[in-house]
């Protein structure tokens, strides 16, 4: 048996998405920018699909959602855009973001600090969020932005979006957050929440690789990454993926209808659950964040004495798929960065395993991955140097 439970890396795609993106490579391959029949021939699935991402994320017909590549290029381009619109020809020269935010806006912002951008990475509490108080806190008259993710990539945790929101309309900041390990496991309403910028990726809600976007309120501009053509209104250069486009449209309304949110909510938190509960039955083991206020497939789990990798061998030997946060075993090298901003010794930040589900996932599956996982964590054990056996840790769990 085959068991993916590395789901926040990428998802599979959607065969019902599959099926809808197939025409667009072989039939109607036509360039939309194109004026004959063969290029306008796309438009009503592309304006489909537009409108599925529209009512995913609950944005209005005044707003836009430009397509990207991806949610890596969509955090560069609200980041850097806000550095040149706003600092280096404005008056602004703060950047408010976490510490515990993906890569894509802790390099970028690290990058711009070398620029001479102020940035401020606000510290997270021991369940690995930020308070929106913290934020309030934080703002002051130099403030461009305010950068918070809407849900964190390896534990789950969801942030208090709303309030910051709220907090960043009142003080006239704009709020960029990043949705892409949202959309599809808990309500994402960018309007309600007075979000100003959204970042999402298509193949983490079971839409294909290589396409995502940026949501932008009405009102608000920004300068374009790429330049060099007029599509998506002069704001993003370059001829639009049509099938994925297509394909990404559709994920996103199979993936934010209130059935597929109640369904992620239920049974996929379900499995999560069985699966999380029978390895904390075991000694020395931590849920890192708890267990409250996060998206319903996942888990972050520290197993004293087990690394990290080494488990990944041991269940890839199986044929389950998870993943850690650990650049290397090697306590010399850098641990997984969450469980350290939270305030995990260097050990246990080296021995966190991520499992997160999807909605293709089944009991069966949970069933044959809990058994192999507690099997790895016995041996593994029983061959660390940093681990002694006692009766009391190696109960009849294992």
């Amino acid at each position: 048996m085959e068991v993916y439970l590395d789901n926040n890396a990428t998802t599979m795609v959607d065969p019902k998405v599959f099926e809808e993106m197939k025409p667009f490579f072989t039939q109607k391959y036509g360039n939309p920018n194109s004026l004959h029949r063969f290029g306008a021939g796309v438009h009503p699935k592309m304006m489909e699909a537009l409108n599925y991402l529209y009512e995913g994320i609950g944005a209005s017909d005044e707003d836009d959602i430009i397509i990207t590549a991806n949610a890596t290029e969509a955090n560069n381009w609200i980041l850097k855009s806000t550095w040149i619109d706003k600092i280096l020809n404005g008056n602004k020269k703060q950047i408010i973001t976490s510490e515990v935010e993906h890569p894509t806006i802790t390099a970028t912002c690290r990058f711009l600090q070398t620029q001479g951008v102020d940035v401020v990475f606000l510290q997270v509490n021991d369940e690995g969020i930020i308070s929106a108080k913290s934020v309030e806190d934080a703002i002051t008259k130099d403030t461009a932005l305010v950068s918070i993710m809407w849900a964190n990539n390896e534990t789950g945790k969801i942030f208090p979006i709303k309030e910051i929101g709220k907090i960043c309309k009142d003080k006239g900041v704009l709020f960029h957050s990043d949705a892409t390990q949202a959309i599809g496991k808990v309500l994402v309403d960018v309007r309600d929440f007075n979000v100003d910028f959204l970042s999402f990726s298509a193949h983490k809600f079971h839409g294909p690789k290589g396409v995502g976007g940026l949501y932008i309120k009405e009102g608000l501009e920004l300068t374009p990454l790429l330049h060099g053509g007029e599509q998506m209104g002069g704001k993003r250069a370059g001829t639009v993926d049509v099938a994925s486009l297509v394909g990404m449209g559709y994920a996103m309304h199979l993936a934010t209808n209130k059935e597929a949110l109640a369904y992620e909510n239920t049974f996929v938190k379900s499995l999560r659950d069985k699966l999380e509960n029978e390895i904390l039955k075991i000694p020395d083991t931590l849920l890192i964040g708890g267990a409250k206020n996060r998206t319903p497939n996942t888990s972050l789990i520290s197993i004293k004495g087990v690394e990290g990798e080494a488990m990944l061998w041991d269940l890839n030997q199986n044929f389950i798929g998870a993943s850690t946060g650990s650049a290397c075993a090697s306590e010399d090298l850098e641990a997984n960065p969450v469980m350290s901003a939270i305030g995990n010794d260097s050990e246990l930040a080296h021995t966190g395993i991520r499992f997160s589900l999807s909605r293709f996932n089944t009991k069966e599956e949970i069933t044959y991955a809990t058994q192999k996982i507690l099997t790895a964590i016995k041996r593994l054990r029983g061959i660390s140097s940093s681990y002694a056996y006692t009766p009391k840790n190696h109960k009849s769990q294992l």
